[in-house]
């Protein structure tokens, strides 16, 4: 990757111009059976569309505080990249309460209601779908995203130095993300091409890092898993050969 990336969207940018058709995330849900293949120029879009809708319907910008109410999900990798994107700081599992933004799950949706600035809520349903019956008080990112537009540009230069993420206690400038997720990466033995699967959370910066950060910052991809505790040893070692994963972060 490009050594002069400081925030995780520019990895993402430098991941685009080299090569925009490789995957990047491959989402598993084993309480569910539903599996989405994201390629780098997908979740690209996605990452624009909800960098638009984040910046321009939400009125977030720099110095800006989101709280991330998510599992780790495809949907929530977007989210953390959308956020590095227009330069608003992500509290993951933050405090609704003390948050310009909010962005829920279906089963946070009370404890974001504290939230009293703008509210977003993720139906976390397969290929992206909406609620069947939007939550009172919150935007459907479902119904509001896909009519956003496909490229994006911040309204204002995002600061590398300035606050990107906070998880577990840890806040993390852009500069020093990227600094930590290539560290992670070299200890993971990613390298350009690596596949890597994991079923950690998101809610720890050892799961942000090997669920997302790490192998966007070595060129590599991820098999995100959740629920990963469902599946049997032997389909877990279906899953490995059939992803042609070649590392692991369980």
């Amino acid at each position: 990757m490009n050594p002069s990336d400081r925030t995780p969207a520019d990895l993402l940018r430098s991941a685009l111009a080299a090569d925009p058709a490789r995957p990047l995330v491959t989402f598993y849900d084993d309480a569910t059976g539903e599996r989405v293949e994201l390629s780098v120029a997908t979740f690209a879009n996605w990452v624009a569309k909800t960098a638009n809708l984040l910046q321009g319907d939400l009125a977030a910008g720099p110095g800006d505080r989101l709280a991330l109410l998510l599992p780790a999900h495809w949907q929530s990798a977007v989210w953390l990249l959308a956020c590095s994107s227009v330069g608003v700081t992500v509290e993951v599992g933050g405090d609704p309460a003390d948050a310009d933004v909010v962005v829920s799950g279906p089963d946070t949706l009370e404890e974001a209601r504290a939230c009293s600035g703008e509210r977003v809520a993720l139906a976390l349903r397969p290929l992206g779908g909406r609620f069947p019956q939007p939550p009172l008080g919150f935007v459907d990112y479902a119904v509001e995203v896909p009519a956003q537009g496909d490229r994006f540009a911040p309204f204002a230069p995002v600061d590398p130095a300035a606050p990107a993420l906070a998880v577990g206690g840890m806040e993390l400038t852009g500069v020093q993300l990227v600094e930590k997720a290539r560290t992670d990466a070299a200890e993971l033995g990613l390298v350009s091409g690596s596949r890597l699967l994991t079923g950690r959370d998101y809610a720890t910066w050892e799961g942000l890092s090997a669920g997302l950060f790490a192998p966007l910052a070595a060129g590599a991809s991820v098999v995100l898993c959740r629920n990963l505790g469902e599946l049997s040893q032997d389909n877990l070692d279906k899953r490995i050969e059939s992803e042609r994963v070649t590392n692991t972060a369980v």
